[in-house]
């Protein structure tokens, strides 16, 4: 039986990371879109997905795609707390030649299973992925991360229509509706409304969860898995900035780093340990 209060301990911890990487990030950071989904990622790496962090290349683990790639340091830190490096890598975030880049690369970072940067790519990567293992008889799953914002691109409805008519119900589709994107409001920018109806409409099975409840997100994630016959996406209501007070609903933290004091109070608010 999952115990629901170490998965919110992993979500506060993968929280805690976002931050120690956002102030010790060469340049931007990221920390607000990171933020909102944590415990997303801590639900997936610690209370559902099928991993072996000490082989991260096993053939029958469940896949993660964060398609909103610069939201990379909440992938970071749960695969760090899953195992699969050391914390000391978040003292070079973005750094050159570090091995946590700004967005995610397959080829530097162990437990990362698609590079993803530019946006609408990762869902089109993740369809490829599921379709791949169906083709394979491996009955692994694809899970992708998709940005409210980010599903103004075309691709993304490109991927989209094609996943139904291939079957891919190996595939969950979680959408970060923060509704915040790096110019703003995303709603006043281009709304994706009526949301579900456009999923609907795509041909696949669409449910919605509040995105910071963890028993709601490992309900949502067990009912996909076990879905036939269609690709599920989870439309997950998200607080963009969550866990810390003055990044909250805060669009001015889509990417800028935090000064000393800022680190401090968000460590403090978060019950994390400060560093030097």
């Amino acid at each position: 039986m999952l115990d629901y209060e170490r998965l919110e301990g992993k979500a506060n911890d993968i929280r805690c990371d976002i931050i120690e990487m956002a102030y010790h990030a060469a340049g931007q950071s990221h920390p607000g879109p990171a933020l909102s989904c944590a415990d997303i990622l801590a639900a997936l790496y610690f209370g559902h997905m099928q991993i072996r962090p000490d082989e991260p290349d096993w053939e029958g683990r469940d896949r993660f795609v964060i398609s909103k790639g610069h939201a990379c340091p909440a992938l970071y830190a749960a695969l760090a707390e899953a195992g699969y490096f050391g914390k000391e890598h978040f003292y070079t975030f973005r750094g050159v030649g570090g091995m946590l880049q700004g967005h995610p690369s397959l080829h530097k970072t162990p437990g990362v299973d698609m590079t993803s940067g530019s946006l609408g790519n990762g869902i089109a990567c993740a369809g490829g992925m599921a379709y791949a293992l169906k083709l394979k008889g491996n009955p692994a799953q694809v899970y992708v991360l998709l940005g409210d914002g980010e599903s103004q691109e075309g691709l993304v409805w490109e991927a989209a229509m094609l996943a139904p008519k291939l079957g891919l119900d190996n595939l969950t589709v979680i959408i970060d509706y923060n509704h915040l994107q790096s110019c703003g409001d995303t709603d006043s920018i281009l709304s994706m409304e009526p949301y579900a109806d456009k999923w609907k409409a795509f041909g696949w099975r669409v449910c919605e969860m509040n995105g910071h409840d963890m028993r709601e997100i490992i309900n949502r994630l067990e009912e996909a898995r076990h879905f036939r016959g269609l690709p599920t996406v989870i439309i997950a209501h998200t607080i963009k900035g969550r866990g810390v007070s003055f990044m909250e609903h805060n669009n001015d933290w889509h990417s800028k780093r935090p000064s000393r004091e800022q680190y401090e109070q968000a460590m403090a608010e978060l019950g994390g340990r400060i560093t030097a």
